[in-house]
Order: structure tokens, then C-alpha cells, then sequence
């Protein structure tokens, strides 16, 4: 690698390809994470280490230049976030799929004013900000390291071997479950006593989940083990107990269990997650709006430097950014204006779109501040935008409702639920593009980049992640369906995605606008989130930061399926001791980097083997494409070889990573 200069090579035709093509998978991954388990990862770290192995082949290649490529394909983990909204849409049965160019034009719209909303607050929250940056600070030590000497090229080779043998593991073993030839799913239900009540547990056959585990790390993963707790071994025997059902309809624990919690205890989830993500986001309400002021009071304070400004100082001028605002509401417009068409909303058309434009002007500017303002405080990972999200759909359907509140006629309350979770879904992209922004300025300032450059390059990701979302969930669509939806008959029926946040942010438009919510679970989910909430606060106090309940966690758990929760815990449980037994081991912060590179590994591996068995399945209408050639494994191996072998896979891999670990810094 080169040294940086003057004018280092940085945007390049090889790294917009690279990055791109970065993009590409890790945003098909990432919409399929996003939708099982409702979380997403950052993309960051894995794709300036993939960019540091391949470039590092180029003599001219310089660390500007593999932050540009990680610039671009880190909006693949934040852009990806629309699948908190979208999918609403299809859970309303609004729409059958989604419309390519209106989705695709909702992502880029919302991406672009992102980068342009955070572009003037680079100065006052990076350059001249105490804002700590975790995120973007370790991308950057990342790419010191790797390109400045041969322990860190020998590093980043070490660490594209452990994303490839993560995701080619995790591929294999989804495979193996896809076929049927083992089980997908390890599961139990059973009854208790004499009554009615029933309780059970499940795990799905799942790397992905379990590398997704160890990237949360032990707090959350013992925060989902309360949530786990709380909805098998408390709720759900109460309520199965207090709701008996005809045992004509209900004959065993399974389909009583899959009732309760369909019905009763996603929705007190949903309220956990509610208060969770609202007292996140008033937590840093006051923090976020003294650092603004604060920052912005600095800005005007510093004395207007005369003459050319330095490269690292060099932003898009301010007129093309204006432009740039300007000119796309009238794209917004459009979308708007298409979206209400000819249907039950036509009559109305006029305000509707009008009151949207200006909601995505004004609310995606404070939600991209915010967000950017988060970004520096928590991360970008951690800033609770699922909060922003539930923010942003009760104000636009507070706005809507008053507009629509005249209108009658069949589908009107449907229609403007389904007009609200569009607009949403506009600032929702504003709002984790302006997160993620200001989180690569921070590594660019760090590698001494120019800031425009990036610029560009983040927008050249926006589109390219946009351009895959649609496909990408119309074909899991397709293939598994939503949980909640009604109507859909999937190809796959029975294998449905949780998509947890569209369905509660869907829940909650639909209550705003007509008044359904199902306010007694809701309610008693708020109750629990309350007190979890305070549980929280008070560990925090006591231990001074060092032991935590995140109640977003708890909520999750709560909310999805233990099926999806149980191998995160199993792999923020196996990452916790895996860190411990490295303690003090030779080479053990390289190890541990190295395992966290084999986490993404799996979360991908088995992310696109899902999409490309859906886009299978979605092409031949045959579900059984895969299984009509395999013969299952007899019981109980079929149960017996998931376990065995994905313990078998994840202590390879980390014995793996410890050795290169120690060989590297041995070697170098």
C-alpha cells in the first residue's frame, strides 16, 4: 500500500466496483437478517478488510482508497433498515409486491437527502466535536493497521479467509436445512398440570443467528435470555392456563402455544419494544439537543478560514447541496402522487401530497440530526432508529388522520395506514443514511480523506443497496411470507418472516388512524417494558455502566419466536466464552477481531443461501426444488447432527481464530 499524500488515489473505478459489488450481498443479507430477527449488523469493519485483502494486490491502492470502498458498502447495514417499514405495506395487504421503481425511488430519495441533510453538520459533530464515534473509530484502526504494516496485511489476508470460511460454513449448514436432510428447526411443546396450560421451546438450525449473537455480545444476549424467560416460562403458562380453548381446536401444546403467541403475547412484545425504543430515543433527547447547540454556537464562533480550504476540509459546495434538497421533492412529489394514484385517497390527493413532501422535508432533517447526532454518541449499530421509526409513522398518521378524517368509502382507513407507512418509510432512509454518514466522516477524518469524495461514494452505495432491496423482498415474500399477513399464500406456507418491526409500526399506524390496536396486550406490554426500563437504568447506576438489561432486547424476545432468539443467545453465550478463553492468550485482540469476522461470515453465508434458494423457489413455483432429491435423515439424527455439527463448525472456527492469531503476531 501507498503512503497518503497530497492527492492519494481514493475514488477509483476498481473500488466503486468492489464496493458495489460489497454492497450488493451484504444488502441482500442484510434484508434477510433484518426480517427474521429484526436487527441488522454493521458492514463497515468486514468490507474494509474483504477491500484491504484484494486491494492490497495493487501497489497504487492506498488506505483512502479501501475507505472508499468501505464507505460505499457500509450503507448495505443501514440503508437495509427500510425492512422495519416497508413490508407493513405488504402485511396491510396493500400491496401484493412491492413496485420496483417505487420502492427503489422511496430508498434513493430518503438515502440522498441523508448524505445532504448531515453534509453541513460534518464540522460542528466531527471535525470539531469530542463525540467518541465507536463505530467509525474502529473502521479507521482497522484500516490503519491493515495498510501500515505486515502484521496488519497479514491480518486482513487472515481476515478475508475468516468472512469466506464463516460464510461458506454457514452456507453448507443452511443448506444441509433447507434440503430437509436435517432438521431447520429443534423444537418442543408441552402441557403442564391439568388444566390447559402449555409452554415449549424451539432453535432454528442456524449459524447466521448464533454469528449474530456474538456480534450483540453478552448484554443483549442475557437481555433476550430475560425476554425468553418472560414470554415461555411466565406468560405464556398464564395465558394458556386463564384462555382455555376446545380441545377439538387445540388438541396439542403446539397449536395452543402457536395461538397464545400469535395473538397475545407478540402484541405485549410490541409494547415492551414501543417504550423500549421511545425511552432510548428521550434518553438522548436532552444530550443530543445541548451537543447540536453547542456544536452549531462553535461553528459560528470559528473564524472563516480565506483561501482554498484543505483537502480534508473539503466538503460538496453548498449550493449543490441545496440543489440536490430542492430538486428532489420533486421526485418525492411524484412518488407521492403515484403512490395515491386513482384510488380510495384521489379525492384528497392534493393535500396528502403536500402534507408528505413537507413531513419528509422537516422530519427527515430532524430525524438525519438526530440520527447523525446518535451516531457519534452510541454508533450507528446502537442508535435506536426503530424508535425514530415509531416516532415518524404516529406523526405522519396524526397529520393524515386530520386530513382524511371526512373521507368515507371501502379501503379509506386502509389507504391512509398505507400512505402513512410510505412516507415513513422516506424518513426512516433519511434518518439511518444521516446515522451512517457522519459515522464514515469519522473514519475519514481519521484516514485523512476528503469528505466529498465520500459523499459520493455513500450516495453510489445508496443506489446500488437500493436497487437490490425490492428484489431481494419480493422474493422472500414470495417464498415465506410475513408474519401477520393476511391474505398471501406463500410458497413456502408455514415458514414465515417475524419482520418484527413492520408489523408493530404497521399495528400502530392502523391504531392511529382507525383505532384497532390491541390495547390490552399492548398495554400490559408497556406495563413490563416500564419495568424493565427501570431495572435497566438502575444496573446501570449501581455498577456504573458495567452491567445493563437492554430493554430492547427483552422486547425482542418477547416478541419473536424462540426459535429465532434462542441461538442468539447460544452465540452471544459462545462469543463470551470464547473471549474468555483468549484472555490471555498471544495474539488475543487479533483473535478476537478475527472472530467477529467469522460472525459476519455466517450471518452472510447463510443470508444469501436463503435468497438464492428463495429466488429459486420464486422462479420454478416448486418449493420442494431442493428436498425432492434428498432423503431426510431418520430421527432422531435429524435433530442430533444440527446440534452436533453447528457446535462442532463454531468451535473450529474460533480454534481457528485463536491460532492465527497467535501465528500472526509470532510471525510479525
Amino acid at each position: 500500500m501507498t503512503t497518503p499524500s497530497a492527492k492519494p488515489v481514493e475514488i477509483t473505478v476498481r473500488g466503486i466496483i468492489l464496493g458495489v459489488l460489497i454492497t450488493l450481498l451484504f444488502t441482500a443479507s442484510q434484508v434477510y437478517m433484518g426480517l427474521k430477527v429484526g436487527l441488522t449488523f454493521a458492514t463497515s469493519i468486514p468490507a474494509a478488510v474483504i477491500s484491504m485483502a484484494l486491494l492490497r494486490f495493487f501497489k497504487s491502492a492506498t488506505i483512502q482508497e479501501n475507505n472508499i470502498v468501505q464507505t460505499i458498502a457500509s450503507s448495505a447495514g443501514t440503508l437495509s433498515s427500510v425492512v422495519f417499514t416497508l413490508p407493513g405495506l405488504l402485511i396491510l395487504g396493500w400491496w401484493a409486491h412491492l413496485p420496483f421503481f417505487t420502492t427503489f425511488l422511496a430508498c434513493t430519495i430518503g438515502g440522498v437527502l441523508g448524505v445532504m441533510y448531515t453534509m453541513p453538520l460534518r464540522r460542528a459533530l466531527v471535525t470539531n466535536s469530542d463525540l467518541p464515534y465507536p463505530e467509525g473509530v474502529a473502521a479507521a484502526e482497522v484500516l490503519k493497521v491493515g495498510t501500515s504494516s505486515r502484521e496488519g496485511a497479514a491480518e486482513g489476508a487472515a481476515g478475508l479467509w475468516a468472512v469466506i470460511l464463516g460464510a461458506l460454513s454457514s452456507a453448507v449448514y443452511a443448506a444441509a436445512a433447507v434440503s430437509t436432510w436435517m432438521a431447520g428447526e429443534i423444537s418442543t411443546a408441552f402441557k403442564f398440570g391439568k388444566g390447559t396450560g402449555a409452554t415449549g421451546m424451539a432453535g432454528s438450525s442456524s449459524l447466521a443467528l448464533v454469528g449474530a449473537g456474538h456480534l450483540m455480545g453478552i448484554t443483549v444476549g442475557i437481555a433476550m435470555f430475560v425476554g425468553l424467560f418472560i414470554a415461555w416460562g411466565l406468560l405464556m403458562p398464564i395465558l394458556t392456563t386463564i384462555h382455555p380453548h376446545p380441545e377439538q381446536v387445540f388438541a396439542d401444546a403446539a397449536a395452543r402455544t402457536g395461538y397464545i403467541r400469535g395473538n397475545e403475547v407478540r402484541f405485549i412484545g410490541a409494547g415492551v419494544i414501543g417504550v423500549a425504543a421511545l425511552w432510548a430515543i428521550g434518553k438522548l433527547i436532552v444530550p443530543v439537543w445541548t451537543g447540536l447547540m453547542s456544536a452549531l454556537e462553535a461553528q459560528r464562533k470559528r473564524k472563516n478560514g480565506e483561501g482554498d480550504l484543505p483537502r480534508s476540509e473539503q466538503d460538496m459546495p453548498v449550493w449543490i447541496v441545496g440543489l440536490v434538497v430542492i430538486l428532489s421533492m420533486v421526485p418525492a412529489g411524484w412518488l407521492l402522487m403515484d403512490f395515491i394514484g386513482s384510488g380510495p385517497l384521489a379525492a384528497i390527493g392534493t393535500p396528502l401530497i403536500v402534507a408528505g413532501v413537507a413531513y419528509i422535508i422537516i422530519a427527515g432533517l430532524l430525524a438525519a440530526a438526530v440520527c447523525g447526532y446518535m451516531a457519534g454518541l452510541i454508533g450507528a449499530s446502537n442508535s435506536p432508529v426503530s424508535g425514530v421509526a415509531i416516532l415518524a409513522v404516529l406523526g405522519v398518521a396524526i397529520i393524515v388522520g386530520l386530513i382524511g378524517r371526512q373521507l368515507t368509502g371501502p379501503n379509506v382507513e386502509q389507504a391512509l395506514v398505507a400512505f402513512c407507512m410510505m412516507v415513513t418509510t422516506v424518513v426512516l432512509a433519511v434518518a439511518v443514511i444521516g446515522n451512517d454518514n457522519l459515522q464514515d466522516l469519522k473514519t475519514g477524518q481519521l484516514v485523512d480523506a476528503t469528505p466529498w469524495k465520500q459523499q459520493v461514494a455513500l450516495i453510489i452505495g445508496v443506489i446500488a443497496g437500493a436497487a437490490v432491496i425490492p428484489y431481494t423482498l419480493n422474493m422472500l415474500h414470495d417464498v415465506y411470507g410475513f408474519a401477520g399477513e393476511v391474505g398471501h399464500h406463500a410458497i413456502k406456507p408455514g415458514a414465515e418472516l417475524e419482520a418484527p418491526q413492520a408489523g408493530l409500526i404497521s399495528t400502530l399506524a392502523k391504531g392511529a388512524i382507525g383505532g384497532h390496536l390491541p390495547v390490552g396486550f399492548l398495554a400490559i406490554g408497556a406495563v413490563i417494558g416500564a419495568i424493565l426500563v427501570a431495572i435497566d437504568e438502575s444496573l446501570r447506576a449501581m455498577t456504573k455502566g458495567r452491567m445493563a438489561l437492554p430493554p430492547l432486547g427483552v422486547g425482542l424476545a418477547i416478541y419473536l419466536p424462540p426459535a429465532v432468539t434462542s441461538p442468539v443467545v447460544v452465540g452471544a453465550v459462545a462469543g463470551w466464552f470464547f473471549e474468555r478463553a483468549i484472555a490471555r492468550a498471544r495474539g488475543r485482540e487479533i483473535a478476537s477481531r478475527l472472530s467477529v469476522l467469522v460472525a459476519s461470515g455466517f450471518i452472510v453465508g447463510e443470508s444469501l443461501l436463503n435468497v438464492v434458494y428463495a429466488g429459486a423457489v420464486s422462479i420454478t413455483q416448486n418449493p420442494n426444488i431442493v428436498s425432492q432429491f434428498v432423503t431426510p435423515l431418520p430421527k432422531p439424527w435429524d435433530m442430533l447432527v444440527p446440534l452436533i455439527g453447528g457446535l462442532a463448525i463454531v468451535i473450529a472456527l474460533y480454534v481457528w481464530a485463536a491460532g492465527q492469531g497467535k501465528t500472526i503476531e509470532t510471525e510479525n
